[in-house]
């Protein structure tokens, strides 16, 4: 399921943001500038390089301890949305975010709970039979917290879709009784909601490091609410609706490949075939 809102302005001024994009200098060398995601203006997660050839990256940092949760909406995102607008919850929740254009899209979501390094590892598995291992550290990316799997679609056949939902702080730092709440509310057919602000960054490798050079487009769901229902639909194997506002402005991806989303999160899963 997919419902997709029209492109809106949402959001407040920067500085005044809880949650924001940014930059800041690579720590040695006078390197690269770093794109994040700032949550009270502390680096958040280091995001895929402006350049686009480097891999899709989502890698938390020390300075990510928050979660951006509103008491206010807990009530109505109990139960599933059935549309991008119900409840005023796009309003709640832009008023975290910085000023741009953002456009709704309202999920259903089976979330895969992965650790780094272990089985269904985007960074171990698909990122490296594309770019290979980093090459200064001969090991693959790291991003540092354990994320969700939801969906992945071909694009074409030089390209495919992979999408994720990420913390902004570990599971194991969830509340086991509100995690057990969820558990058993799915348990009677409850689908609850969460909220997430999104990037479609779209990453196509320079050199054939690897042994299949596609082009990623990955995209990357922030949690803001929700940390305790992803981990019960984990759990359960159940679903959850979430809903996402896409930062357009944020993005790495052109205004075409922005409007296909859309429709390419509306086909039907499939696995990247390699013929390796």
């Amino acid at each position: 399921m997919i419902k997709s809102g029209e492109p809106r302005s949402l959001g407040v001024p920067p500085s005044e943001a809880r949650l924001r994009f940014g930059t800041e200098p690579q720590e040695f060398g006078g390197g690269p500038r770093r794109r994040l995601l700032m949550v009270d203006d502390e680096p958040a997660f280091e995001l895929s390089f402006y350049c686009g050839t480097c891999p899709l990256l989502f890698r938390r940092l020390e300075t990510a301890r928050e979660k951006l949760s509103l008491e206010s909406m807990q009530e109505r995102l109990t139960g599933a949305l059935g549309d991008p607008d119900d409840g005023g919850v796009i309003d709640a929740f832009g008023a975290l975010l910085p000023e741009g254009e953002y456009l709704p899209l309202l999920l259903s979501v089976e979330p895969r709970l992965i650790i780094p390094g272990k089985e269904g590892d985007y960074f171990s598995g698909e990122q490296v039979t594309t770019w290979g291992v980093d090459q200064f550290w001969g090991l693959p990316e790291y991003p540092h917290t354990p994320y969700y799997r939801t969906f992945e679609t071909a694009v074409d056949a030089d390209a495919h879709l992979y999408e994720f939902v990420v913390p902004m702080v570990p599971p194991t730092w969830n509340e086991r009784e509100r995690v057990e709440e969820y558990i058993a509310l799915m348990e009677r057919a409850m689908v609850p909601t969460a909220v997430a602000i999104s990037t479609l960054d779209v990453c196509q490798p320079a050199l054939g490091l690897g042994d299949d050079p596609s082009v990623h487009w990955g995209l990357t769901h922030f949690l803001l609410d929700g940390h305790h229902k992803l981990e019960a639909a984990a759990t359960t194997g159940r679903p959850v609706r979430l809903l996402c506002l896409l930062a357009l402005g944020e993005s790495l991806a052109g205004p075409d490949d922005l409007a296909r989303l859309p429709a390419l999160r509306a086909q039907a899963r499939s696995a990247r075939a390699t013929g390796t």
